[in-house]
């Protein structure tokens, strides 16, 4: 076996997971039905499967020669830029009260620090 046949499985191999991962994203974003559950589904998933293409596309393009850095960069955008998304769109919900909201922390100065709080003292 060659290695460009060994190539061309693992283009296979690369297609087939990175459509079941976008099939699954799909999937996820017709089911669920309210913004901040139907967000996890192409944020996460989707980008997995995106970037699974990318790869069979990036494999694919060596195979022939012809590498260019296009998806590279594609790929580098898709994984930069979907979790600032994903954020700024549970942003716009929670501001929207479009979903549930989160509790309130605690109004005490250890809350998201890292300053213990500091022992009751006993009086003897």
């Amino acid at each position: 076996m060659t290695l460009e046949i060994l190539g061309y499985y693992a283009v296979a191999i690369c297609l087939l997971i990175g459509s079941g991962f976008v099939l699954v994203s799909v999937i996820g974003l017709l089911k669920f039905n309210d913004p901040m559950t139907r967000l996890h589904a192409p944020t996460k998933v989707g980008t997995v499967g995106i970037g699974m293409l990318l790869l069979a596309s990036i494999i694919h393009s060596a195979l022939l020669g012809e590498f260019s850095f296009h998806e590279l960069l594609i790929t580098a955008f898709l994984f930069a830029t979907a979790p600032i998304s994903a954020n700024f769109i549970a942003k716009v919900n929670i501001h929207r009260e479009a979903c549930e909201t989160p509790p309130n922390p605690p109004q005490d100065d250890t809350w998201s620090t890292l300053n213990v709080p500091e022992p009751e003292q006993r009086e003897s």
